[in-house]
């Protein structure tokens, strides 16, 4: 019989933990989810969760070399504009 390598599995937090872990407020969090501007997310029934590693991906576009860098980041979390058409 096979037997699952747990360290191959990925690692799903809950709100707070991932706020925890992104050091934000799990409202900020709750916040880039609703406007679309955070990172990935499942839905389990009625419970969100969150992959270790989506998180970690999301953050890191936020990595900059300089205050003068013009890569942009994770977007503020608030409802962003619609673009005019």
């Amino acid at each position: 019989m096979d037997t699952f390598k747990t360290e191959s599995l990925p690692v799903y937090l809950s709100t707070v933990e991932a706020a925890q872990l992104l050091r934000l407020s799990p409202r900020t969090l709750e916040k880039h989810r609703l406007y679309g501007t955070g990172p990935s997310f499942r839905k389990i029934g009625g419970r969100v969760i969150y992959a270790a590693a989506d998180l970690v991906a999301w953050a890191e576009t936020g990595a900059k070399t300089s205050t003068s860098d013009p890569r942009c980041g994770p977007r503020p979390a608030r409802r962003q504009s619609l673009p005019l058409q």
